[in-house]
């Protein structure tokens, strides 16, 4: 019988690095790679070593992870060059990581016109290329690359390639539909027939979605027989799209009734971490979106919210909590609680569903959502927000005034410069100071303003910096007049990381209360009491 477990690739960090208008920093990345380990996910592919800056800078300071293995994507050897001197291939086997990935030419066409290889070099290239990754690495994965338009062209071929990796040792054969041509019926007879040769146990799929059908191919695969699906967050991937993770996930769980490496508690992260990205994407979530948009499980008025306030399952084909989501019916919002209680539990907090001050809390979230506010991508000022409402946050310093003035001037030289300066009155511990501060910009001046007067007290803030910094504007059609919403990334020595939010018409305003929540926020945890955190 074959296992039902069913493990997770996600290559959002590469293919999803390929979609237009994405550009990752390695800060993104890292940040990426955590939330897909709280997640549960199997593999986290982080990039191609050597391709590029950013994936170099990533692979040098690799996040810390506590389930997801850490791969890195490359190629096999080229023509003319061995396994063991081939730049690209040594790049990849240099990496400090235990997994990589490498993709191989498995259709003729592409061997002979792409690599100007003959077919038997190419069947060398795979084996001997696995060969030596499996010398130096715990875990070979090989992706056959256009396997489906190789085997309709010639599927004695495709299956020789897949035979030497198989052969090679490579653990996963991942098989890819990389122009997403192909249809489910055809996925699922194919791979059929690839289980004769190589057990299911040890193939993977990896589809594209240009005919729409990413998610419904890898589910066919999984009909199949393989047992591991390669795809990314959201979809994100060049041209169409890659499989999309995010519906396939509680497709293999709710519907399929398969194995994961995602336990159920953290199948309620899904909503949350879908959400994450697009924030950190800086672009709206996709409200149609299956199982995690906002959409998902509305419910206007009429015929179908009676039906649905008597029985949900007549409109909704899984509980919206159990993917993290919630139900939301126009005239009478009824959901709400069991999705901030989850993100309670991922900030450490042990609230109980009948706490008093809750019901007021969630409406709180309620309306400022409504006003702008995102809270899935910034969780450090939902902490705060759920601190202040349900407990109490100690004000370190309050804000008298602040006043940021920009100047574009030439300079002495002749050169045209353009420079700010902010100026500060906050009370700290029953004093009074105002501080002044330039920078190359109104949020850098004002945030060295509040350091230059807050530091002598809290020495501690010079470990803070400021790693991303996002506007989005949320009333296009007001002009200059929009509201904005400001997005603030920040982190300190110790490799902690965290957001903070800010929505104002004035986007000093907005950028002035992110950088509030995020000093907040640090100076709560540094000083809060040991006998509070262990209460928690």
């Amino acid at each position: 019988m074959i296992d039902d477990r069913i493990y997770l690739y996600d290559s959002t960090l590469r293919d999803g690095a390929q979609t237009q208008g994405v550009d990752f920093g390695a800060a993104d990345k890292a940040a990426i790679a955590v939330a897909l380990d709280r997640l549960g996910i199997d593999y986290v592919e982080g990039g191609w070593p050597g391709a590029n800056p950013t994936d170099d800078a990533f692979f040098a300071q690799l996040p810390r992870l506590s389930h997801a293995r850490i791969a890195a994507f490359g190629m096999t050897r080229r023509p003319g060059r061995s396994a063991a001197n081939d730049p690209g291939l040594t790049a990849v086997l240099a990496s400090p990581v235990k997994t990589v990935c490498l993709v191989g030419k498995t259709w003729d066409f592409h061997v002979e016109t792409a690599l100007g290889a003959t077919r038997t070099e190419n069947i060398e290239m795979i084996a001997e290329s696995i060969i030596e990754a499996k010398r130096r690495k715990d875990e070979v994965l090989f992706d056959a690359e256009h396997f489906f338009d190789g085997y309709k062209a010639n599927a004695d071929y495709a299956l020789q390639c897949v035979k030497a990796a198989h052969e090679a040792g490579a653990r996963w054969i991942v098989l890819c539909d990389t122009n997403g041509g192909t249809l489910p019926d055809e996925v699922e007879r194919i791979v059929g027939t690839v289980t004769k040769l190589v057990p299911g146990s040890r193939l993977g799929i990896h589809c594209h979605n240009d005919t729409e059908n990413a998610v419904a191919n890898s589910l066919a695969a999984v009909r199949a027989g393989a047992r591991q699906i390669q795809g990314t967050l959201n979809g994100l991937g060049e041209r169409c799209g890659n499989a999309n993770l995010v519906s396939i996930i509680p497709s293999l769980m709710l519907k399929m009734g398969l194995k994961t490496g995602i336990t159920e508690s953290q199948l309620q992260q899904l909503t949350h971490v879908s959400r994450l990205l697009d924030e950190r994407l800086n672009r709206p979530s996709m409200r149609g979106a299956a199982y995690v948009g906002e959409s998902a499980f509305a419910h206007k008025g009429g015929l179908h919210v009676s039906a649905v306030e008597k029985d949900p399952r007549t409109y909704e084909h899984v509980e919206p909590e159990k993917v993290g989501n919630r139900r939301h019916i126009v005239v009478s919002d009824q959901a709400g609680k069991s999705n901030i209680l989850a993100r309670f539990r991922e900030i450490g907090l042990d609230i109980a569903p009948d706490h008093p001050k809750l019901a007021r809390l969630i409406e709180d979230v309620k309306a400022r959502e409504h006003d702008g506010f995102a809270y899935d991508g910034a969780d450090a000022s939902f902490e705060l927000l759920a601190r202040r409402a349900l407990f109490s946050v100690p004000e370190h310093f309050n804000l008298v005034s602040f006043r940021v003035i920009t100047e574009r001037r030439f300079n002495a030289r002749g050169e045209l410069v353009t420079q700010s300066e902010a100026t500060v009155k906050v009370d700290v511990k029953g004093q009074r100071v105002m501080t002044v501060g330039e920078g190359n910009g109104p949020v850098d001046a004002l945030d060295g303003a509040l350091r230059e007067a807050l530091q002598p007290v809290y020495p501690r803030l010079a470990d803070i910096r400021l790693i991303d910094y996002k506007v989005r504007i949320l009333t296009p059609e007001a002009g200059t007049k929009a509201v904005t919403r400001v997005m603030i990334e920040s982190a300190d020595s110790a490799g902690r990381h965290w957001a903070t939010i800010g929505v104002s018409a004035n986007v000093i305003d907005a950028s002035y209360n992110a950088l509030h929540d995020s000093l907040t926020w640090f100076l709560f945890h540094e000083e809060r009491p040991a006998a509070e955190k262990a209460a928690e």
